[in-house]
Order: structure tokens, then sequence, then C-alpha cells
């Protein structure tokens, strides 16, 4: 059974996500009777995609990763929209766990790099907390399994450094706010309790095995 604390971060994540999603438009429509209106956050993405069809064939992670390579006509709305596109994706499979603790070989990786689960916590929410305006925290992952932290402004994501993200939280005012006002170190704190290690587990092993993409 959840706890207060944990079914009021999840009532209030739900209710974000769809003050975000108004904004940013990340959710997409579910299928059968009931729909969502159109949201723009894809669709902007999608649009500038549309007049340049060699540029559509290119993968959402070879995007990121080249960035550079992408025409400059085009390149911030691929780079905040194609950025928070795969953060999100990212986002949203890692939550709606039990919380708990790491377990395995990625436990194992915490304690070698962060000396520790309650370590790599405070790091992880003191650096989160100390990204100025919008942006996120992320924990990236190399091919050799190594874990880092790294914070990043707006939807900017470590795939545009060649990294590849393991996990992250977002630090927008807007996915706090209904719960927490300007209190972030108070969410960045309760977010742990719905991180489903299980996903962040399954992609850190897909890391390792050159598999995992956004």
């Amino acid at each position: 059974m959840f706890t207060t604390d944990r079914r009021s971060l999840i009532l209030g994540s739900a209710a974000v996500v769809v003050s975000s999603a108004l904004s940013r438009g990340y959710a997409q429509a579910p299928t059968g009777p009931y729909k969502l209106d159109p949201l723009p956050y894809v669709n902007n993405l999608n649009g500038v995609m549309a007049p340049q069809p060699d540029l559509a064939k290119r993968p959402l992670l070879e995007l990121l990763t080249r960035l550079d390579s992408v025409p400059e006509a085009v390149r911030t709305v691929v780079r905040n929209n194609g950025g928070g596109h795969a953060n999100h994706t990212m986002f949203w499979q890692i939550m709606g766990g039990a919380g708990g603790e790491p377990k395995g070989d990625l436990k194992a990786a915490i304690d070698r790099d962060f000396g520790g689960f309650d370590k790599l916590q405070d790091q992880f929410n003191t650096a989160g907390t100390r990204v100025f305006g919008s942006g996120w925290v992320f924990v990236t992952v190399a091919s050799d399994g190594k874990l880092a932290l790294v914070t990043k402004p707006n939807q900017d994501t470590p795939l545009m450094d060649g990294q590849r993200t393991l996990m992250g939280n977002d630090v927008w005012e807007h996915a706090y706010y209904l719960k927490y006002q300007n209190r972030r170190p108070d969410y960045l704190k309760a977010w742990w309790n719905v991180v489903n290690w299980d996903k962040v587990s399954e992609r850190y092993s897909a890391a390792k095995a050159g598999t995992l993409t956004i």
C-alpha cells in the first residue's frame, strides 16, 4: 500500500503530467473512446522534419548525438523538442515503482562509483537543487558500466555529449509546483519513493550491452 507521501507525490505528478503536457506536449493520445487533443511537443519536432525527409530518416539518438550536423535553421527545435522527448521518454519509464533500493549489478556499480546508495541520493539531490532555473539532473552510464552525475539546463540531454542516460529527474518548476511550490529539495527527496529500480536495472544492462538508446 502506498504511504501518504508516495500517494501525494504520484497524484501530484499525475496532475503535472497534464499541465506539462499542455505546455510541452510530451504525452500522446491513448487509444479508446477518450482522446486527448493533439499536443505540440512532439508535433513541433515532427513539423520541422516534414520538409526535410533525409533528416527525418535519422533516429532521434543520432540527431542528438550529432546535433552539430543538424541544419542550423532547425537545430534549436531539434535541441529543445528532441531533447525533451528523449528526456521524458526516459523519465516516465523509470517511475511508477515502489522505491526502495537498487540491487545486483546496478547496486554494485553505485557502491563503486558513488560510495553507496545514500551517497548517490545526497549527491543527486544536491546537484538537482543547484540547477539554476529549469533543467535536469542525470546519472549517466558508460559502456563499461561506469556511472557519473551530470546536470543539464532546459531540455539538454547527456546524449548531446555522446553519453547515455541511465536515469534522471526533471527539475523544471512545473514538475513539482502543484505539491511543493518552490521547495525543490523536498520534491527531489520524495521522488526516490517512486523510482522503478527494475526499469533502471534494465537500462543499466542495456547500456553495458550497447543497446541503450534514449
